[in-house]
């Protein structure tokens, strides 16, 4: 299938970009109307109109540059902030008096519009170093700082910081919102295919079961295959299986979900690390261990797993599938076709746990030693080899006449010789 990527776009912090931009217009006019209305104090107002004019057309320039966090780069504010302190600096040039009175700076508060610039791009972090830049070139400009200016400089500090942090939580809440909304649309989209399914494709497997039953013969063995499909088609919709969220790498972009259609993955856990994506994560990604065991589930298979997503690596993820899909072709080939097996998927802090346990007749003792003194080695390489490649652990434990139990363990974070 083709790949095809729709993407919707959230951000709550938008109003505040909207909010920034009136911000440094209005704030730039006050500054110049402040040197209006007192440039008979200026001793070298020429000073003081310079830098004006370069503030005015800097902020009418830069508009775009603050309309959104993917505009606002790092280079601009940078820039922004020099211009700022360049203006600060600059005050004692124009007005000597300026720091004996305790007057406005020269930009005044247009200051705060860069250091809130830096808040709202990159949080708490980037507004705290702009506001002790701003706190020190206050400082410098001041000489000797009087109480209300350290009042001011602190004022700017606190507000900076919060505000950087409270558009970290903001984003926080995208990614929190971009995830539920995703979840929704899968839940909405499986409860659409599982009603045409059932009205369809599931009717159908039933009446061919219902059918080749009651006709014998080859007609039965195919209404066998088909109550088997329908189980296994029943367990894949109604098991909801939701693929890792997709969002934004850059969180300035806002919060974004990504509904894709990719190429159908691969129907076991077979694959090697080479094999095919199965679509629900990159390379070095993890994946639902629960897409990959799902196809095991069948009418003599009962597949038990954790309503939410059991992430592991992706070479660790196939490895596990197959040693399960192993442990049931042994089930297959030495309980009989008509015995049980129920798989249990066990997600743990520390660990993936996944049991395969049938009701077949159980492994006679010392027949495991016999088979690999003979050459064949299925538990040993198929299962057990295969664990101990990605860094886990395979038990069995089989009594007989009470049939036979596999418990697979993977640690978190194992990857497997391929990919260290």
């Amino acid at each position: 299938m083709a790949r095809r990527e729709r993407v919707v776009r959230m951000s709550v912090e938008l109003p505040l970009w909207r909010a920034l931009t009136a911000y440094r217009v209005l704030t730039t006019g006050y500054a110049v109307l402040l040197f209006v209305f007192a440039r008979d104090k200026y001793e070298r107002p020429s000073v003081a109109v310079g830098f004006l004019a370069v503030m005015v057309v800097w902020t009418l320039a830069t508009l775009p540059k603050v309309a959104n966090a993917a505009a606002c780069t790092k280079r601009f504010l940078g820039a922004d902030l020099t211009v700022a302190l360049t203006g600060i600096l600059l005050t004692p040039l124009a007005d000597a008096q300026a720091q004996q009175i305790d007057g406005p700076t020269l930009p005044s508060i247009w200051t705060a519009g860069s250091v809130l610039a830096f808040a709202i791009k990159g949080g708490w972090r980037w507004a705290g170093f702009a506001s002790s830049l701003v706190a020190v070139a206050n400082i410098i400009e001041r000489g000797e700082p009087s109480r209300d200016t350290f009042h001011n400089v602190l004022l700017v500090w606190v507000a900076s910081i919060a505000i950087g942090y409270v558009v970290e939580v903001a984003r926080a809440s995208e990614r929190t919102l971009a995830r539920a909304l995703e979840i929704e649309a899968a839940t909405r989209e499986r409860e659409r295919l599982a009603r045409d399914i059932h009205d369809s494709v599931l009717q159908v497997l039933a009446m061919v079961q219902r059918r080749g039953t009651a006709l014998g013969g080859e007609a039965a063995e195919l209404g066998r295959m088909a109550g088997e499909q329908e189980v296994a088609l029943r367990t894949l919709v109604a098991g909801g299986l939701v693929p890792a969220s997709r969002v934004s790498e850059d969180e300035a972009q806002g919060a974004v979900v990504r509904l894709v259609d990719g190429p159908d993955g691969p129907d076991d856990g077979s694959a090697g690390a080479d094999g095919p994506d199965d679509g629900s994560a990159g390379a070095d990604g993890p994946v639902d261990l629960r897409m990959l065991l799902a196809p095991r589930a069948g009418c003599r298979v009962t597949l038990s797993e954790p309503g939410a997503p059991v992430l592991l690596p992706v070479r660790a993820a196939r490895e596990l599938a197959a040693a399960v899909g192993a442990a049931l072709d042994n089930v297959r080939r030495h309980a009989g076709e008509d015995a049980q097996a129920w798989i249990l998927v066990e997600d743990w802090p520390d660990e993936v746990i996944v049991t395969v346990r049938d009701d077949g007749p159980g492994i006679p003792e010392g027949r495991l030693a016999q088979a690999e003194g003979e050459g064949r080695l299925g538990v040993a390489l198929s299962i057990r080899g295969r664990l101990r490649d990605i860094g886990g652990t395979a038990e069995l434990v089989s009594v007989p006449g009470q049939g036979t139990e596999v418990e697979l363990k993977v640690p978190r974070g194992a990857r497997g010789k391929a990919e260290r």
